[in-house]
């Protein structure tokens, strides 16, 4: 087992000890995996879901799988894509009732000023450190993010 099911499977551990003291506990599990959504310490450890649609009562979403589908990413390496930052949520956070917060939509936030204009580089992530000293730039990787709406009335 690799490092990073290790980690899957803390992760998933951890959810189901808060699902047992709440099963409606709305959980957010985030951040660089280092696997992309289709990994097996996504797929096969913490069962992450790609389509809303299949997730059952205890189970966990990944919005991000559909774009990782679609051939986009947060980070580039040798010319591939990969979508190593994950928002996972849980089911209570996928229903239709909007009289407290729930997921509406996800993404990975591209904009111009984030990407490497030119160079080796270019339409990569604009990163911190490149060649030994700092660029100016911000990250080697894209930030992903959700909307949660509650609806006021």
């Amino acid at each position: 087992r690799s490092k990073r099911e290790a980690a899957a499977a803390l992760n998933k551990r951890l959810i189901d000890s808060l699902q047992s003291i709440d099963p409606y506990a709305k959980i957010f599990s985030m951040g660089d995996l280092n696997d992309n959504p289709t990994n097996s310490s996504l797929k096969k450890v913490l069962k992450a879901k790609g389509d809303k649609k299949r997730v059952g009562f205890k189970d966990i979403y990944n919005p991000m799988e559909s774009f990782f589908k679609k051939g986009l990413g947060s980070n580039a390496y040798r010319d591939a894509w990969s979508l190593f930052d994950q928002i996972l949520i849980t089911k209570p956070l996928l229903d239709d009732d909007y009289s407290s917060f729930r997921f509406y939509k996800a993404g990975i936030f591209n904009a111009q000023f984030l990407i490497t204009k030119k160079g080796q580089f270019k339409g990569y992530p604009f990163r911190s450190f490149s060649w030994g000293g700092f660029t100016n730039g911000y990250s080697d990787h894209f930030p992903v993010y959700v909307h949660v709406i509650k609806e006021i009335k």
